[in-house]
């Protein structure tokens, strides 16, 4: 479902949605801000959140575990 909405826009802001819009061969504005909030959003998104987060942890669980002899009584003493 797309939500519709009127934005006021810097003339800075209007060129780099062009830009975006030319480099990613994209029709409208519209599919550029979604390209940029997309790319945002990959980089904002808390990594427990992502999608290759859960398949890296996945493929972790998945590893045999390292045994160490007596960590707690080594680090403990400390």
């Amino acid at each position: 479902m797309a939500v519709k909405g009127l934005v006021t826009l810097s003339e800075e802001t209007n060129r780099v949605l062009n830009v975006v819009k030319a480099k990613y061969g994209l029709r409208t504005k519209s599919d550029a801000v979604d390209k940029v909030v997309q790319e945002y959003a990959r980089e904002l998104l808390e990594p427990e959140l992502r999608p290759e987060y859960v398949r890296k942890l996945r493929r972790l669980r998945r590893q045999r575990a390292v045994r160490v002899p007596d960590f707690g009584k080594r680090y403990d003493s400390e």
